[in-house]
């Protein structure tokens, strides 16, 4: 399935719920709680799961919000998992309640975890994340290598003057252990965008010139990738902003209230909610082709770009 300019969408990134027990600096520090009621069904997202997967889709990220909000995640995961054509399932949690999960994570049906860490000092983790445990993320991380996920993803939005002066930090976590340590350059997403916090992948190498280029993991992955000599884990650079990797997209997003979003730095977003209403299938795959053959050459944020809606809305 190839959008109008040659690029192959093999990945969803479907958001299950804004719902979410942390209020994130970077994502939706001051806001209220978001309702339950404009959410998806789980019959819902096994409609759409479907209709992706027979336009050649393959991969599926659970987003949120918190995606582990949602009773039925299990099942979800499970309806997904009997897909015919989807090869990965792969979830992006903040890790609150992955504990004591990990096990029945796997026997659902999941392949892989992305873990929000954005430090690893209790107190600042507690202000990052407007009042998050760090040791519940830890213990979470630990059950999770110790049910085999590999690998295990842990995502760090870095804020300069807040969290960059713990990169070195982050780093050493992948010298024993098969984890993958992203570094996310800040994106302007919500109502403003706050450049001075901005820390860019190419000051990260200035910094760590003896960070090594590995091979990519797979195609069209937004980070570049690194190793320190003799570390067994990797360190991703993923900064959309200085380092545009737009041309390799290969993913769209469907928001938890049935809104498909093609391209994350722009606001143009096409309604699934009355082909899903309807039962019509055929409505719903055409609804999504349409929104992939528009899907733009490449995101705004270098062209003074405004959000409308913050990442907690659009699916993390």
């Amino acid at each position: 399935m190839n959008d109008q300019f040659g690029r192959n969408i093999t990945y969803l990134r479907l958001s299950l719920t804004e719902r979410c027990t942390l209020r994130c600096a970077y994502c939706r520090a001051g806001e209220g709680v978001c309702p339950k009621k404009s959410e998806l069904t789980r019959g819902d997202f096994l409609r759409i799961v479907r209709a992706f997967a027979s336009l050649g889709v393959d991969k599926v990220r659970l987003t949120g919000g918190e995606p582990m909000l949602r009773r039925d995640l299990l099942e979800i995961i499970r309806d997904i998992r009997a897909v015919e054509g989807i090869r990965e399932i792969v979830m992006t949690t903040n890790g609150q309640h992955l504990p004591g999960m990990s096990r029945a994570l796997k026997e659902a049906g999941l392949d892989r975890l992305n873990i929000s860490l954005d430090s690893l000092r209790p107190e600042r983790y507690a202000e990052i994340t407007g009042g998050g445990s760090l040791e519940r993320v830890l213990t979470g991380i630990e059950e999770t290598l110790a049910e085999g996920f590999s690998p295990v993803k842990l995502n760090v939005v870095l804020l300069r003057g807040q969290n960059d002066d713990e990169v070195g930090d982050f780093i050493e976590l992948t010298k024993h252990r098969p984890v993958y340590v992203r570094f996310i350059e800040y994106m302007p997403l919500g109502e403003t965008d706050r450049a001075d916090l901005r820390v860019t992948g190419g000051e990260l190498l200035r910094r760590f010139p003896a960070l090594e280029a590995v091979p990519p993991i797979y195609a069209g992955q937004p980070s570049r990738d690194y190793r320190m000599p003799g570390y067994v884990g990797r360190v991703g650079l993923i900064d959309p902003v200085s380092h545009r990797f737009c041309a390799d997209c290969n993913r769209v997003r469907v928001m938890s209230d049935g809104m498909l979003r093609p391209c994350l730095g722009s606001n143009e977003e096409f309604s699934l909610k009355l082909a899903l209403k309807s039962g019509d299938d055929e409505a719903l795959t055409q609804v999504i082709l349409r929104a992939i053959r528009l899907k733009p050459e490449t995101h705004c944020f270098s062209e003074g770009f405004a959000a409308e809606k913050n990442m907690s809305h659009i699916g993390g």
